[in-house]
């Protein structure tokens, strides 16, 4: 693509797809375990499809194969709730790249994600909590579970303790 050109973001053309429709890339090598999921699948129920899927239309299948979005796409799969609510339809937009490319795409958009810091992590749980919300909310909404957060809460307790002691060394 010439970068001088005019260019529009596939983003600003959604499309609603039947899930029925797509399917999943035989090269995505990203894995999201069972508690992150289950997080997903509250995410999207309480907050809807707020980022559509990307695909590539394959016209001789009329199929769309997924560039990301793969977890997206099976909790609308595998969620009754979800499915019934959003009438079988995925958000999707389109990207038109060769094989190579949409891997490279693929990688892209799942390295560029990225990771949380325990330190911010921290200090997320510590806010939560200063604003009274219970253990209960911050592990159904944070998707933590009762030891993760209690390792998150020693952390931030240990922190305040040694917040206004100096650590310099003779």
């Amino acid at each position: 693509m010439n970068r001088t050109e005019p260019h529009t973001s596939p983003v600003y053309n959604i499309r609603a797809i039947p899930v029925e429709k797509i399917r999943a890339n035989a090269y995505n090598p990203n894995v999201v375990a069972p508690p992150e999921l289950k997080l997903l699948e509250l995410s999207i129920w309480e907050d809807g499809y707020t980022m559509p899927c990307v695909c590539y239309y394959l016209p001789e299948e009329d199929v769309y194969e997924l560039v990301d979005g793969f977890h997206r796409y099976l909790v609308m799969k595998t969620s009754v709730r979800i499915y019934e609510r959003e009438k079988g339809l995925l958000p999707v937009t389109l990207i038109d790249k060769d094989l190579s490319n949409r891997m490279a795409s693929t990688i892209r958009h799942n390295r560029a994600r990225g990771t949380h810091s325990i330190e911010l992590m921290t200090n997320i749980v510590a806010e939560l909590k200063k604003a009274g919300m219970s253990d209960e909310w911050v592990i159904k909404n944070i998707g933590m579970d009762k030891d993760e957060l209690l390792r998150f809460k020693q952390i931030s307790g240990l922190a305040e303790l040694f917040a206004d002691k100096d650590f310099s060394i003779p």
